[in-house]
């Protein structure tokens, strides 16, 4: 039938073949909205679907007709996230990672009062800033909420920017926006930062762009497990030119790291763990630190402990147990800068036969560490003997995150222990040189 019309329309003198276009071009818009499909069809692939996800019979009944088809087949199946419980279909976004609950109410065990959150932290101080500063604009990939950007959405709805799940145009939309004038806070989890690594290269770190990384769920996350430990971000960023890499001891230095990187005028980025701060005091407004210095926490004379971020406050609380209880007496350094390294003050501290133990919760693979080691070769100090503490080359498993940081020794009893093995009590003689403690 559908031949013939078509032979009846070209038959029209003078218009039959423009009808003809005009009456395939209506067909076709009309199977664009009918038929979900049609584009799969048209790449090649044999669409299948919809189908209802939650009926286990019709799944398992469709994949058994198309597990041995010889093309492509995309299967489209439709679910409900949460599907079966309510208060989870009610409110998917707060039950995508869900805490323990009761089942029969729905009612979320409550949470002690403690400090706030990283996360929280960072969110109000980014939200503060920009009311003076309107060229700065945040970006999430799907991740508004778990980054704290639905409070920047809510305080300046016109500069977020959600891109879905897609970060590699998270990255370059923002390198865009920086050619701009515009100041971009990139904030994803470390772990799904991996998937923009070509365009953190190409299109913000070879351009010389001022786009600032916030690198969320750094190192080691808990119960969320293997695909989400932000174990790799200190590795996998410092070896670009270009790249500020810094992490915070306390949730107050975080702070003055996001005023930094948003006043750097280059890339960077700011990398923080999950969970709550120490409760430490925040009432000076957020300032700029200088890039690339250190701060001493501690001064001792029996050895070196260089740490970043939180493990920076963790060896700080083992030292000072060490010393009440008559062990080494250590010298701490707040690295602030994976890179920069601020290597004037390593160099200052360094004499032949010195003991340095870094600590990291990152891979001991090209992370911290391994930036340490390098100065440190690079200053051609003689019989220096470094010691490592971080992850180790294996993919680390579900667990909280004490009990993750406990069988790694990233933590005051894991450093106590490691210290004690590692430094020679000295019963006197003179400190390591170092500056004066910073602020």
């Amino acid at each position: 039938m559908k031949d013939d019309v078509e032979r009846f329309l070209r038959s029209i003198p003078r218009v039959g073949d423009g009808m003809v276009k005009l009456a395939k071009q209506a067909e076709q818009m009309a199977k664009h909205l009918v038929v979900p499909g049609l584009l799969f069809e048209e790449l090649g692939f044999k669409y299948v679907g919809p189908v209802n996800g939650h009926s286990m019979p019709q799944l398992l009944a469709t994949l058994r007709e198309y597990r041995d088809h010889q093309h492509p087949v995309l299967l489209h199946v439709v679910t409900r996230k949460g599907k079966g419980y309510e208060p989870a279909e009610a409110d998917p976004v707060f039950w995508h990672g869900a805490t323990p609950f009761s089942v029969a109410t729905g009612e979320v065990a409550k949470k002690k009062p403690g400090p706030p959150s990283y996360t929280n932290v960072f969110a109000q101080a980014l939200t503060e800033i920009a009311k003076t500063d309107p060229r700065i604009v945040a970006i999430t990939a799907a991740m508004s909420e778990g980054t704290g950007l639905d409070v920047f959405a809510k305080a300046f709805p016109d500069r977020f920017f959600d891109v879905g799940i897609c970060e590699q145009h998270a990255v370059t939309f923002a390198a865009g926006l920086a050619t701009r004038g515009l100041v971009p806070v990139v904030a994803i989890y470390s772990t799904f930062l991996q998937r923009a690594y070509d365009q953190i290269f190409h299109d913000v770190c070879l351009m010389h762009l001022p786009v600032v990384f916030v690198l969320d769920r750094g190192g080691l996350v808990g119960a969320d497990g293997p695909t989400h430990h932000g174990v790799f971000d200190l590795s996998y960023l410092r070896i670009f030119p270009e790249m500020v890499l810094m992490a915070p001891k306390d949730e107050d230095e975080l702070r003055h790291m996001l005023a930094t990187a948003l006043a750097a005028g280059r890339p960077v980025a700011l990398r923080y763990p999950r969970g709550n701060g120490y409760g430490v005091a925040m009432d000076a407004p957020p300032r700029a630190l200088p890039i690339g210095k250190a701060e001493v926490l501690r001064h001792g004379r029996d050895g070196l402990v260089w740490a970043i971020g939180t493990m920076a406050s963790e060896a700080l609380r083992a030292a000072d147990r060490l010393a009440a209880e008559s062990g080494p007496d250590l010298t701490v350094v707040n690295a602030r800068y994976v890179k920069p390294l601020d290597v004037e003050l390593l160099a200052a501290q360094l004499r032949p036969g010195v003991r340095l133990m870094t600590v990291e919760e990152n891979a001991l693979a090209g992370g911290f560490g391994s930036a340490v080691e390098e100065a440190v070769a690079a200053l051609k100090v003689p019989d220096v003997t470094i010691e490592r503490i971080g992850v180790p080359d294996e993919f680390q498993p579900h667990g909280s995150q004490e009990i993750l940081r406990a069988r790694l020794d990233l933590d005051v009893e894991g450093i106590v222990r490691r210290a004690r093995a590692f430094f020679p009590k000295v019963a006197a003689g003179p400190k390591p040189l170092s500056r004066p403690v910073s602020a």
